[in-house]
């Protein structure tokens, strides 16, 4: 099972218990068919209001605090009642109450026609004291205490809401005194304080966590979805409003996290839409609703990404047609994704952050899909990653369980879904050591069985997105978060149908958190986001550019800035990791990596210089560094867990024996990380062509050797050429090996001007310079003392030359 849930509170379990102390037998009956006992509402504060029916069938409320697992008798009623909502104020002074005052039964004779059917009630509980009658009237009706900002001190006064059903919310101003003996009473004698906040409604939804309230009101053939934000200083405003294309009925109101009715909501959810509203942290901003299928066995759900502009709908077919398994779809918060859900058929992990591409969400049916916990829809999201299932009375923490999700990732057959789950491994689970190295390995046992991206790409591409995008803010909309530019895969089972909708219209003022965020992500649309990510293809043709060059033309101050940038780099990734390296790689210096490695940071500066002006180069500079650093660390990563799976040892350069099954491995594996960083134009640590030429010397047949060098899976470097030019002796083999090398030697210039040489005859020079270097550095770290054969020199140099003037040699 992906999702894992823990279960934060459970009605048989923390509250049965309980009412059993007190001597209470009719509330121990809890089954789902049971309206003895259930939940009626969760507040922000982690609160949970129940109520019960005592053994004289007296109506029962109680509270359990999910902090300090207490439970709390707040208050009851000499008489049996259908309790449909019921919230306490933060201060724990005031309960609001709203029931049905008579049943069906009492109505039907006739006695009660003159009384009014539903009664909301405010009750001072500290202590138990005044009542006052707030509604009396023939339609149901909600209640919501509103919240203050987390840490802010106690109020005097509290705000409620009362959501009626004829369609219409208003705000109730209580003010509250304290007399002797800590009593807490309402302050006005007369009517309270009222405002009206919402008219004409025909579905709204509570944010209790944000104090939002997200409403729908019809608009001539479309809908028009709205939110309210209640602040702290008593005042509320209308902050969004956004045209959807649903169709609602209009006839029946429904509301969302409002409490639950465990009568009432049944009745209405047959008749009402299946409509909620998602926020993320990211700014995210999503509406999900289950559509009407005319087709028989087939489920149709939209999910609106209000912060991108489009809307997908989607069509499952169904693996099991018994009619009466058909039940609703229901929605669940992760904050990275958003979850379809409909029990013993399918689970649909949706990514809020990244939807454009369908092979991002995970779409799972079977045993895969299956949540024991959860088999019924009568669930909410109170907030995100938390579901309360309102039959059985339990609150659950919901994640997606890692274990599964490797063991998912390990047995997948579709590109889809290897892709969908490496993402959410690397980006939801936030960078976790145990899990990335559990990647590695499937990486590198898996490198040929993608066929539609590239496992080594995608890897370093999203841990880089995940490392540095909390840095700052709007980051995430300027760095690459995957290698691919598109896909055209499709997912089994699914058809998705993709419709550009306009933006939402935003209204607020020096607004921080959620607001802003969701404004970011709404400017990021207006502008083109895909063109926003950096892509690596002016990268690519300057570096071209800048290796093919003569050394004349590169000896100038911007190249030197260039190494600088790349010798920081290095600097700063030595700052990272003291111990003794594993594998043998920053031992050495690469130029053309380290020209690479610096152009990144000048292009990658640049971009960010022109998207983040107010963040400050400074700042811009570090985020450039660690993220090349970052880059270069990854690869060392990798290769360092593929040393220790395959025990290599640091000291491989020994040309007179061939290598292992082990080292074969390990070059292949070096082979296709060659071959995704060419794929992004990406810098490899330096070090890495001359290991994998050593691997590929000791490795390889001679024919094969040299084909990988001709087409540039293998180049030659000048550590590795030295080593092989003195350590393989004089044997006809050798001798055709070395001269097979040296015969390859690229004309190898410098992009620094103290090696510039007024001899023009680049071959020679090479070999020049290559003897002045080994006289000048000294012993290098793999190298022994022993001297160069001069003679082997002086010929293959002739042959050299010989042959590129095509002249014969005897």
């Amino acid at each position: 099972m992906l999702l894992r849930l823990v279960p934060e509170f459970e009605l048989r379990r923390d509250v049965v218990p309980w009412l059993a102390e007190r001597g209470c037998a009719a509330a121990l009956d809890t089954s789902e068919n049971s309206s003895a006992l259930y939940v009626v509402n969760v507040e922000r504060n982690g609160k949970i209001i129940y109520t019960w029916k005592g053994n004289e069938r007296n109506t029962h409320i109680g509270l359990y605090d999910l902090q300090t697992k207490q439970n709390e008798h707040l208050y009851m009623f000499e008489k049996n009642l259908h309790i449909i909502s019921c919230s306490i104020n933060n201060e724990r002074t005031l309960l609001a109450v709203s029931f049905c005052q008579y049943t069906e039964e009492e109505r039907a004779s006739q006695l009660l026609q003159s009384v009014s059917k539903y009664l909301t009630l405010l009750i001072e509980i500290h202590p138990i004291n005044n009542v006052r009658v707030l509604k009396a009237v023939d339609n149901s009706v909600r209640v919501q205490f509103l919240y203050p900002v987390e840490g802010r001190n106690a109020s005097r006064g509290s705000r409620l809401l009362l959501v009626s059903e004829d369609k219409y919310i208003e705000q109730f101003d209580i003010h509250v005194v304290a007399e002797e003996d800590h009593k807490v009473v309402i302050q006005k004698s007369g009517q309270l304080p009222r405002a009206k906040v919402v008219d004409d409604l025909v579905w709204a939804q509570w944010d209790m966590m944000e104090q939002r309230l997200f409403y729908i009101v019809p608009k001539e053939s479309k809908s028009t979805l709205r939110c309210v934000q209640f602040y702290p200083d008593e005042n509320f405003n209308s902050i969004l409003e956004s045209h959807l294309d649903i169709a609602v009925n209009d006839t029946q109101l429904k509301l969302v996290n409002f409490g639950y009715d465990y009568c009432e909501d049944q009745d209405v959810a047959s008749k009402s839409l299946n409509l909620q509203v998602f926020t993320s942290k990211a700014g995210g901003l999503c509406v999900c609703c289950s559509l009407v299928s005319d087709t028989p066995h087939e489920i149709i759900y939209s999910i609106y990404f209000l912060h991108k502009g489009y809307n997908k709908t989607f069509t499952v077919s169904l693996e099991r047609t018994e009619s009466q398994q058909l039940k609703e779809v229901a929605f669940m918060n992760l904050d990275y994704y958003v979850a379809a859900y409909l029990p013993g058929q399918f689970l649909h992990l949706l990514n809020i952050q990244h939807p454009d591409l369908l092979c991002y969400s995970l779409f799972l049916t079977g045993e895969d899909a299956r949540i024991d916990t959860l088999q019924n829809c009568s669930i909410r999201s109170p907030w995100v990653s938390t579901v309360l299932d309102c039959n059985a009375g339990s609150l659950y923490d919901v994640s997606i369980s890692d274990s599964a999700l490797l063991q998912f990732l390990q047995k997948s057959k579709l590109d889809c879904e290897r892709l969908a789950a490496l993402h959410c491994a690397l980006l939801y689970f936030q960078h976790t050591e145990g899990l990335e190295m559990q990647i590695i390995r499937w990486i590198s046992e898996n490198l040929s069985i993608c066929h539609s991206f590239d496992p080594i790409q995608e890897f370093i591409i999203a841990s880089l997105y995940c490392r540095m995008c909390p840095e700052t803010q709007n980051l995430d909309k300027l760095l690459p978060y995957t290698s691919l530019h598109d896909w055209i895969g499709v997912v089994p089972g699914v058809i998705c149908a993709t419709d550009i909708i306009s933006l939402p219209v935003l209204e607020f003022q020096n607004s921080k958190g959620f607001w802003e965020k969701l404004n970011s992500n709404l400017e990021s649309v207006k502008y083109a986001e895909p063109h926003l990510h950096y892509h690596s293809n002016v990268l690519r043709r300057e570096w071209r550019s800048l290796s093919e060059e003569r050394e004349e033309r590169r000896t100038t101050a911007y190249l030197r800035n260039i190494f600088e940038n790349a010798k920081k780099v290095l600097s700063h990734l030595d700052t990272w990791d003291s111990e003794a390296r594993l594998v043998p790689l920053f031992e050495e210096e690469d130029y053309q990596q380290q020209l690479l490695m610096g152009l990144m940071v000048a292009q990658l500066k640049d971009h960010l210089m022109r998207h983040l002006q107010y963040v400050g180069k400074k700042k811009i500079d570090q985020i450039v560094l660690d993220y090349v650093a970052n880059l270069l660390n990854l690869v060392h990563r990798i290769m360092k867990e593929v040393w220790r799976r395959y025990q290599l040892h640091s000291c491989i350069f020994c040309f007179d024996e061939r290598g292992s099954a082990a080292e074969f491995a390990v070059f292949h594996i070096m082979s296709r990380i060659l071959e995704a960083a060419n794929g992004m134009c990406m810098p490899l640590p330096p070090g890495f062509h001359t290991l994998h030429l050593g691997l590929g010397v000791r490795c390889l047949p001679l024919h094969t050797l040299l084909h990988y060098i001709d087409n540039g899976v293998l180049q030659l470097t000048e550590t590795c050429v030295r080593k092989l030019l003195k350590d393989l002796d004089d044997t006809e083999q050798n001798e055709k090996l070395k001269f097979s090398i040296v015969m390859r030697l690229p004309e190898y210039s410098r992009p620094v001007p103290e090696r510039l040489s007024p001899v023009e005859f680049l071959p020679l020079n090479y070999l020049t310079n290559m003897l002045a270097e080994i006289e000048n550095q000294g012993v290098h770290p793999y190298e022994k003392q022993d001297h160069v054969n001069a003679r082997f020199v002086e010929e293959t140099a002739l042959k050299h030359t010989m042959t590129l003037l095509g002249l014969k040699y005897s």
